[in-house]
């Protein structure tokens, strides 16, 4: 009976100890995380202060292919079948 008590407590305890391993990874992933977010952030709002220059308005090369890809592409994440989108217009950012 003592044996099998043993083993019991045994597996309970790694469990346990392993539980708390994977909270602490947590907190430290979290922690790295939240450091290196708040550099993109600020890089993130510089950049449209940069980029907000009037852009040229050029002919889109390739349009019907290009077309096509996209309405592949939002067919597929929609579900639905290419012939039910319909792309009323396209503009170039």
């Amino acid at each position: 009976m003592e044996e099998i008590l043993q083993v019991v407590l045994m597996g309970v305890g790694i469990v346990f100890f392993g539980l708390i391993c994977i909270i602490a990874l947590c907190y430290i992933m979290s922690a790295v995380l939240k450091n290196t977010g708040t550099k993109k952030e600020e890089a993130v709002q510089a950049a449209p202060v940069a980029a907000a220059q009037p852009v040229q308005e050029t002919e889109i090369p390739n349009r019907e292919e290009m077309v096509a890809a996209l309405s592949a592409v939002i067919a597929e994440e929609l579900g639905k079948d290419v012939s039910a989108i319909r792309i009323v217009s396209l503009k170039k950012l």
